[in-house]
């Protein structure tokens, strides 16, 4: 069984601003700015220009910021799911495990479709189209729930790999205790 180092560095300083800005422009398109109001639309096309951003660095960025380190695979959920059930935690992949990779996309994946159907409401075509207001709510309701679910699972795997991983979210460090 490999053991992580006690301490690495993982997350760049683009992986954290990227990542805590992303969480400020939600929250305040979610409950501070007004719906169909142009700070909230502007917000959410600066959300879908981070995640653009974040797909590129997940190509030229650096090593655990890049998606071949971490992409979820199922030879790699396969192996971490068995792992885990033998209760390997100590082992711990550096940068995202598999499960982590699968909330960090389908995460980004919201905020792009969110971007999407934002837009398409303020074209001719969708004007005024309540099932594309319903649709848009629905995936803010899911990024809202799944946000809560990867801030839980944060805590909760920090806890049982007993590394620090929202603090590692600020220094860029994980911190095995």
């Amino acid at each position: 069984m490999r053991h992580a180092p006690a301490s690495e560095r993982v997350w760049d300083p683009f992986v954290r601003v990227f990542h805590w800005s992303l969480v400020g422009l939600v929250v305040l398109n979610l409950w501070v700015l007004e719906e169909g109001e142009a700070p909230h639309e502007w917000a959410g096309y600066a959300a879908v220009t981070l995640v653009l951003l974040r797909v590129v660095w997940g190509f030229i960025g650096t090593r655990h910021a890049r998606f071949a380190d971490f992409w979820p695979t199922p030879a790699r959920l396969r192996a971490h799911l068995l792992a885990w059930r033998r209760g390997e935690l100590r082992t711990a992949t550096p940068g995202h495990n598999p499960l982590g990779a699968l909330m960090m996309l389908t995460l980004m994946g919201l905020v792009l479709l969110l971007g999407l159907t934002g837009w398409l409401q303020g074209t001719d075509r969708f004007w005024g189209n309540e099932a594309l207001q319903d649709l848009h709510e629905a995936l803010a309701d899911g990024l809202v729930a799944l946000a809560g679910l990867h801030a839980a699972a944060a805590l909760v795997m920090g806890r049982l790999e007993r590394t620090r991983l929202v603090k590692a979210m600020f220094t860029g460090v994980k911190e095995r205790y």
